[in-house]
């Protein structure tokens, strides 16, 4: 499968494309970019990538199978559905969309056109959390009754897309959405009930306490973009707890293991070799895209995670 990219970015250029080139099956073939500065990283990363001046001739190019988008927020819908015209099977940078209801004409185009389009949740491609689910679902822990999350990092600067609420800015969009995701993700299961507190500051949410109610189980998480780094999942059954040290930056973060306790004197500690869930990723995208094999989160798990958003939001 031979992969263009949208755009620059500095996640395409620390992780994606680096997890194209690595990925089996896959070739990182094409940038589109207007400016030889931002592609010069790229092309001394892949000196045969081609340069493309603009996104609409990146999505003209014959010779491009899939694109990954890593643009601002408020274009991901856009462009997808602009690639998904030309042809391309789509994987988008999250958040897919900045309100569930935008995701629609997503799923319509899919549909339409047989090509693949989904969200780039990476950490649903990790062995460490096709563990926790394994271990939820064999009862390792028991019943479980609660989930506790955090996830933080310290981004004051202004001129940031993550700080700018015209290109969908906000700790909820940015960060929120992983607890969110990793969770139903784990359990299978959605929320009943959500409330929020949110701090806001220019127009986004700097910081956000959020509590979701679940059939058999809650859950609470915080996330904030004025904090200092910070990451952590725990699920807490009626017979023991899993931790998650390290849940969505795995290797970046920390080395990835779990923590499988029950009582004070008992805790057992499973360590993973480092992963590049962004190459599980794009090998498991190709794999929905060329053999129809079943993607981790397709469009409707992405709609119902931004329902989620989009109810803390309006709080």
């Amino acid at each position: 499968m031979r992969w263009g990219i949208l755009g620059a970015a500095k996640i395409a250029q620390t992780n994606l494309a680096p997890a194209i080139q690595r990925a089996r099956g896959a070739e990182f073939a094409a940038l589109a970019t207007s400016s030889e500065e931002k592609a010069a990283p790229f092309r001394a990363m892949q000196p045969g990538v081609t340069l493309h001046a603009s996104y609409e001739a990146l999505l003209a190019d014959p010779g491009i199978d899939a694109v990954y988008i890593p643009l601002p927020n408020h274009l991901h819908v856009e462009w997808s559905l602009k690639a998904l015209a030309a042809g391309k099977h789509v994987l988008c940078e999250k958040p897919l969309a900045l309100e569930a209801a935008q995701i629609d004409p997503l799923i319509a185009a899919r549909d339409a056109s047989g090509l693949l389009c989904a969200e780039g949740f990476m950490v649903c491609h990790h062995p460490q959390w096709h563990r926790v689910r394994q271990l939820l679902a064999d009862g390792a822990i028991g019943r479980l009754q609660h989930v506790d999350a955090a996830f933080a990092f310290n981004n004051p600067d202004p001129a940031n897309i993550r700080n700018r609420p015209e290109t969908g800015g906000g700790a909820m969009y940015d960060i929120g959405v992983y607890p969110c995701a990793t969770t139903r993700y784990a359990t299978g299961a959605e929320p009943v009930s959500i409330r929020a507190d949110l701090r806001r500051e220019n127009g986004i949410d700097i910081f956000g306490r959020v509590w979701a109610d679940f059939a058999d189980f809650t859950l609470s998480f915080y996330c904030g973009i004025r904090m200092g780094a910070r990451q952590g999942m725990v699920f807490h059954g009626t017979e023991g707890v899993i931790e998650v040290p390290f849940p969505f930056n795995a290797s970046v973060a920390g080395p990835a293991h779990l923590l499988i306790k029950r009582g004070y004197d008992e805790t057992r500690i499973e360590r993973y070799e480092p992963v590049d869930h962004y190459q599980r990723m794009i090998e498991a995208f190709e794999l929905s895209a060329t053999e129809g094999v079943p993607f981790a989160c397709p469009l409707e798990f992405s709609r119902a995670n931004q329902m989620i958003i989009d109810t803390i939001l309006a709080q």
